[in-house]
């Protein structure tokens, strides 16, 4: 079994310590609202997709404090008696506003908006950053693998190169937001209805004499799900391997896969190898430290790949292994609030994004600017405001508006960036907050 404490404590301390000085103060139910949003870009990122919203209602709305974890706090002695008082009557009750899963969103832009009292608001903070940032930084990173592959398809093979269980599961949710076709993972297709895939690993080519063998056995047993291979001993002996399989049992292999060797001349020599055994419909997919520099260089090359199976890069955004996004009070009181110097500065009020064809504009909540808005409710008073959205919606939602994109913001180096411009409204009060 895999150790897990109650979710009630996945807060850094200092939360709690905050948390204590409200209720000393009577400030833990003054009405304040905090935002979400990537200050920067991670590096060669010219856009983020959206991602980790059903997570964050899990967070909001699963907000309780049990026995266990007041023993805990009490016995660690990191609360006050008044604090644990109050943490044992905590449930959200506030409002969440959030862009659907799967939008593209720009620096600065709210990812979510959480209104409620002080307390509750800030207790959530740790949680919802880890949700939020990382499926986000997923979903970014498989759209663009999806986007190198170009309109090859892409599978999720990081399970296991990923930071744990759960970082593995909720990247393969993301991932399929973020364009891949399927999962190696069969709990995300428990879990989120994700198709699955899966075939066959060098071990079980190496527990038969021959690879012959081994692919006759398993065009038998997996006839319509036969990729095979044929890189254990030598690809291109494994792919006339592959030819003769299929003449011994009638059944055409729909792909073969290779996971090492000098990719373009090895998938050349394969493909040659298919078409003169009479499999020319037979599909070549590659595998082995893929990520979406190493596509695009195979597929400019020339390379006749059919198909991808990305794994360690995917789950760990291994160029970029973190999204720095944040969680600010942007009200307190009714008034709006900032962080008003440097570099970590925050945009003051509660915002809205209206997308419009030249562009993006950031103004406060209750503004009624031209274009589309982004942000939608979501939770109110902690309930849900409509049931759950299915996951192809947001998968869709991410294709579509990468697509629009244009192409020197979807390139994988040195992209452009489209940062939003920000409302009269707003830029007066900022620089008057200053």
């Amino acid at each position: 079994m895999i150790a897990a404490a109650p979710n009630e404590l996945l807060v850094d301390e200092y939360e709690l310590a905050m948390a204590d000085s409200y209720v000393a103060e009577g400030k833990d139910s003054e009405p304040v609202a905090f935002e979400l949003f990537a200050r920067e870009l991670p590096p060669n990122r010219g856009y983020l997709v959206a991602a980790g919203l059903e997570r964050a209602v899990e967070v909001l709305t699963g907000l309780r404090f049990g026995d266990e974890a007041l023993r805990y706090l009490e016995r660690a002695r990191t609360c006050s008696p008044a604090l644990l008082a109050r943490l044992a009557e905590v449930e959200f009750r506030g409002d969440l506003a959030a862009v659907p899963e799967g939008t593209v969103v720009h620096a600065r832009e709210p990812i979510l908006r959480v209104d409620g009292d002080l307390l509750t608001c800030q207790l959530v903070e740790t949680l919802l950053l880890n949700q939020v940032n990382f499926q986000t930084l997923i979903a970014t990173k498989a759209s663009r693998i999806v986007t190198a592959a170009a309109g090859r398809p892409v599978v999720d093979f990081g399970f296991r190169r990923a930071h744990g269980a759960d970082a593995g599961i909720l990247a393969a949710r993301a991932a399929y937001i973020g364009g891949c076709v399927a999962t190696a993972t069969v709990a995300a297709g428990y879990l989120y209805g994700i198709p699955t895939t899966g075939t066959m690993a060098h071990s079980y080519i190496l527990s038969f004499p021959t690879d012959v063998e081994a692919f006759v056995a398993f065009l038998r047993h997996h006839p319509e799900r036969s990729t095979l291979l044929i890189d254990t001993r030598d690809p291109v002996a494994g792919a006339h391997a592959a030819v003769e399989a299929s003449r011994a049992t009638g059944i055409v292999p729909r792909a073969v896969r290779l996971d090492s060797g000098d990719l373009v001349p090895l998938t050349a020599e394969v493909r040659d190898v298919l078409d003169q055994g009479g499999l020319p419909e037979t599909r070549i997919v590659c595998s082995g430290d893929l990520d979406e520099y190493r596509i695009a260089g195979l597929l400019a090359a020339g390379a006749p790949i059919d198909g991808f199976g990305v794994g360690t890069a995917l789950t760990t955004s291994s160029d970029a292994p973190a999204l720095g996004g944040v969680y600010k009070l942007v009200e307190a009181g009714g008034r709006g609030v900032m962080k008003a110097r440097g570099p970590k500065s925050n945009l003051p009020g509660r915002h809205q994004v209206f997308r419009g064809a030249d562009g993006d504009v950031i103004g406060l909540a209750d503004e009624d600017l031209p274009g589309r808005p982004l942000l939608e409710p979501v939770l109110s008073s902690g309930a849900r405001v409509s049931g759950e959205p299915p996951i192809e919606e947001a998968r869709d939602r991410a294709a579509e508006q990468v697509a629009t994109l244009p192409e020197s913001v979807r390139a994988l180096r040195d992209p452009d960036t489209l940062p939003p411009r920000l409302s009269p409204r707003l830029r007066a009060l900022e620089e008057d907050l200053r």
